[in-house]
């Protein structure tokens, strides 16, 4: 899996986002933080939760400088109908069918074929401050990722629990 502070790897992919398909990569997104998701795949129990939750909170990632993108194994077409289904989502769904950016990340379960429940938070410099994997069987909280990415863009150690405007003790230091 990619390292804590290690620079992102770069991947070039197809996604879709408003019913338009375009390339993206890192450089898609200059200057900007970026939640990068992974998911097993689509029309599947408990992705629609996971998706429609952070295009639910899209917005809220954007006050943050920062954008979202999901990324599974399932091809473009796949996810074309999958957002259909959904009702559309903010963000662009990008297809990692070659599975080469889900095992550049470590998050290619290869016995299954799928991408792990991962989540990554890269900083505009594009490397890695967060990253999490869950159990396949529990979904991740989109609150949580945006919390952390709060507490990260404050440069400070922020406590558990911390939430932006409470008195919890944040400290102005750098480790």
């Amino acid at each position: 899996m990619v390292a804590m502070g290690s620079k992102a790897p770069e991947f070039k992919l197809q996604g879709i986002l408003g019913g338009k398909i375009a390339n993206y990569s890192l450089e898609s997104f200059p200057g900007k933080w970026l939640v990068l998701f992974f998911y097993p795949a689509d029309f599947t129990f408990i992705c629609p939760t996971e998706v429609t939750g952070f295009s639910k909170f899209a917005k809220d990632f954007r006050v943050e400088q920062a954008e979202v993108l999901g990324a599974s194994v399932d091809p473009i077409e796949t996810h074309r109908s999958w957002i259909d289904e959904l009702g559309g989502i903010d963000f662009p769904l990008l297809s990692d069918v070659e599975k080469k950016m889900s095992r550049d990340y470590g998050v290619l379960i290869e016995k299954e074929g799928v991408s792990a429940r991962a989540t990554f938070i890269l900083n505009p410099a594009r490397e890695v401050n967060y990253l999490m994997v869950s159990h396949m069987n529990v979904g991740r909280s989109v609150e949580e990722t945006l919390r952390v990415l709060k507490a990260l863009r404050t440069g400070r150690l922020c406590p558990a629990e911390w939430r932006p405007g409470e008195n919890t003790g944040e400290l102005n230091l750098k480790y």
